[in-house]
């Protein structure tokens, strides 16, 4: 019996070790191998090759979000602020404070997609990238090659929120806050959207480097921004009609201290407006950021001249009027124009928007309560126009090498041309900016009414409309 289960045992080890056996490998011969390794080697570089992140331009740009925004608040919220009465100082800020989240959600839901998304030469698909769906850590190649697409789209963000909140300072002290709001969100998806897309958008009707139609210049908003949100503010205080009182009731700023740190952190903020805008960390950034400040303190020194000259006494706070003049009349030129030019453009900012906000001002008798479209809107309108004949390939090498018509190369160096060009997106967007204000100021007053009444602007939006008072002595 033990010598049937040894043998047994045997033949089970015998069957196991057969079947163990590894089968015959295949061979494959060295021709066939290289083959394979000349397949596989084509296939990795018809691969697209996969975008690199700068991490220099990347922090830049983030940065220079964080500066956008502090435009805003506090820069805006201070400035705008300290120049109301102290009965709707609160109510001032509270218009550029909700923006900020008004905004940044619209923009989440539908308006990024509808500003750089996909679609014609006015807008947006508003689907594409509808809660930011395959906006993420990789870069945009169409806008920005080195950082991430979320990156760009944060500070696009920032844009869409400060344009609005520029509007408020034309409305303030005697609008309704629920018709603020709801005028707000109607014109940014109506207006502020369509001309991003329509200037800076892939394939937008002004997009000179990504297929539009008339090449207009403007690096950082002067359409966009500026004049949009200058003429809208015109169109708004001409239908709301004047503050109870004005013009034969004085009505001083409470604090102007407040309104001069406003106006630094505003000075500040620009650098990222600007120079942000180069989307990168380098010299364009550097001649952006540049401009930017020559141009300030220009037209701060040209504003108080000439109020020198024609009151007798130069005013800090004019003085802070100019810089800020000077801000936007450079914003669409910032990445175009030489430190010559810039500083040119700044001198003559500073003497067209204080007549702008005096004699065109008082000749009219229109109540801008805080000089939106003397300062934003003529400005800007000032700075397109000069461009179109300072445009500078030596700053911007691409101007030179971009646009296409008709399969051909076109210079937009600056000349009458380009200033052809550039008075074109003027036009349109005051245009765009006026008839959609108008009609969409109509629509909020058939819904919730535009104005407090008498009563309530007497006591004062910050407690007729808010129920709080900013000095509780």
């Amino acid at each position: 019996m033990r010598h049937i289960l040894v043998l047994s045992g045997a033949v089970w080890l015998l069957l196991l070790a057969s079947g163990l056996q590894p089968a015959a490998a295949e061979t494959v011969a060295p021709s066939a191998l290289e083959q394979r390794l000349t397949q596989l080697e084509l296939a990795v570089k018809a691969l697209p090759p996969t975008p690199a992140i700068n991490t220099g331009d990347n922090a830049w740009v983030l940065v220079s979000t964080a500066l956008v925004l502090m435009m805003t608040a506090p820069g805006l919220i201070l400035f705008y602020g300290g120049l109301v009465r102290r009965k709707n100082v609160l109510s001032t800020m509270m218009h550029s404070l909700v923006l900020m989240g008004i905004v940044s959600i619209l923009w989440m839901v539908y308006g990024y997609s509808m500003a750089f998304g996909e679609g014609n030469a006015f807008f947006g698909n508003p689907l594409q990238y509808l809660f930011l769906q395959g906006v993420g850590g990789s870069p945009n190649a169409d806008y920005a090659a080195t950082i991430p697409h979320q990156s760009f789209m944060l500070f696009q963000m920032m844009f869409a929120i400060i344009t609005p909140a520029l509007i408020s300072g034309a409305v303030a002290e005697r609008i309704k806050f629920s018709a603020y709001v709801l005028f707000i969100v109607l014109w940014a998806t109506l207006v502020y959207f369509p001309l991003a897309h329509m200037v800076w958008g892939k394939g937008g009707l002004f997009n000179w480097a990504l297929g539009g139609r008339i090449p207009v210049l403007d690096f950082a908003g002067g359409t966009v921004v500026h004049i949009s949100s200058g003429v809208s503010a015109l169109v708004c205080a001409l239908v709301l009609g004047r503050r109870t009182g004005f013009p034969h009731q004085p009505m001083p700023p409470h604090n102007v201290v407040l309104s001069l740190v406003g106006t630094g952190l505003l000075w500040v903020g620009w650098f990222g407006f600007n120079a942000g805008s180069a989307l990168g960390a380098g010299a364009l950034a550097t001649s952006a950021f540049a401009a930017t400040h020559f141009s300030a303190s220009a037209a701060a020194l040209s504003w108080a001249v000439m109020e020198w000259w024609c009151k007798g006494k130069p005013s800090v706070l004019g003085a802070a009027s100019g810089m800020v003049a000077g801000l936007a009349t450079i914003t669409p030129a910032s990445g175009f124009v030489t430190i010559p030019a810039a500083t040119g453009i700044g001198l003559v900012a500073g003497v067209v928007c204080y007549l702008a906000v005096t004699r065109l001002k008082s000749r009219f008798c229109y109540d801008d309560s805080l000089d939106v479209f003397g300062v934003h809107g003529v400005g800007s309108t000032t700075g397109m126009l000069l461009l179109g004949f300072l445009a500078c390939p030596g700053v911007n090498p691409l101007l030179a090498s971009t646009f296409k018509l008709n399969g051909q190369v076109v210079s937009l160096t600056g000349g009458f041309g380009q200033f052809i060009h550039q008075l074109e997106g003027v036009l349109f967007t005051m245009g765009l900016s006026a008839i959609a204000t108008l009609i969409l100021l109509k629509v909020v007053d058939k819904l919730v009414g535009l104005r407090v009444d008498e009563e309530e602007e007497s006591l004062g939006l910050d407690l007729s409309q808010h129920g709080e008072s900013a000095y509780n002595e």
